[in-house]
């Protein structure tokens, strides 16, 4: 019988793309679980641009020490666009070579899985762990940083609602997400927003703003409508301006942009991320490659 296990000696963990609350979960798990199978680790700095320009570290358990509840990744990360060229590959494949990867852990989203499929493609073995705040990895029901992120919007919702009511105001809420909705869709919906606007759905404005001077006149002091960064440029500006000159509600706009990356990761993320970190190490140790945890 071949021991698929003896053939990892070494592996490389990056974290790509945007970050998510729980990344540094994932890390600590990937580490901890390849050293405990006798694995050596390298954490690549910077994601697919430390891998290109070498700027590796061994990790050790010490190394991954109490980061389970820090927000970020402790391994950095960028957008690479020289990943994407041959050159940039050739250095990549020449780091792994050098430092005798046998494998990579990739922790990201869609971007950072075409990367991890290309170096697949070019004989490294890699495994993918969803982190993103947008939970929009079709490979998956759930990406590390969904919760947190979720709960960074809901508490910074309820703090505008107290504002609001003591002033009977309306706050629009744009929040991160890119093209998909589940942020604000879902924190909508907990906030008790009076109406949800997302790019998967058509809204109507005049049905909002009718619904708001409706709740006005039953004697409503605050209203919340949030909507997703995926909507047309300047949608949340020129609805504020529709909703104070025509619902006669003063109507403040406030986008929650990165600070919704930010922040100490939930218990749903630190637990989901370790889960995962653990799986891929089972997965690339048993000599899988180009797929997904889920």
């Amino acid at each position: 019988m071949i021991n698929i296990m003896a053939k990892f000696r070494k592996i490389g963990v990056l974290t790509s793309g945007g970050d998510a609350p729980g990344m540094n979960a994932a890390v600590r798990a990937v580490v901890r679980s390849a050293l405990a199978r006798g694995v050596e680790v390298v954490g690549i700095y910077k994601g697919y641009t430390g891998l290109i320009s070498g700027e590796l570290k061994v990790l050790t358990s010490m190394d991954v020490a109490n980061i389970t509840g820090l927000g970020g990744t402790v391994l950095y990360s960028d957008r690479c666009d020289e990943f994407a060229t041959e050159a940039g590959m050739a250095k990549a494949i020449e780091t792994c070579k050098k430092n005798e990867i046998d494998g990579i852990v990739a922790i990201g989203g869609d971007g950072t899985f075409r990367g991890a499929t290309d170096l697949a493609m070019h004989g490294i073995p890699t495994i993918g762990i969803p982190g993103t705040i947008d939970n929009d990895i079709t490979s998956t029901d759930y990406s590390i940083g969904f919760d947190t992120a979720m709960n960074t919007v809901l508490h910074a919702a309820d703090c505008l609602r107290d504002t609001c009511e003591s002033h009977a105001r309306c706050e629009v809420i744009e929040v991160m997400g890119r093209d998909a909705g589940y942020i604000a869709l879902e924190c909508g919906i907990s906030c008790g927003a009076v109406a949800v606007a997302i790019k998967e759905l058509p809204f109507d404005e005049d049905a909002c703003l009718e619904k708001l001077k409706e709740l006005r006149a039953k004697g409503q002091r605050s209203f919340i409508v949030m909507h997703s960064e995926g909507m047309p440029k300047g949608f949340g500006e020129a609805l504020t301006d529709r909703i104070n000159k025509e619902a006669d509600i003063d109507t403040r706009f406030i986008r929650l942009a990165h600070m919704v990356r930010g922040g100490a990761p939930t218990l749903r993320d630190r637990l989901t991320a370790t889960r995962m970190g653990d799986f891929a190490v089972d997965l690339i140790l048993e000599g899988k490659s180009d797929l997904v945890v889920c």
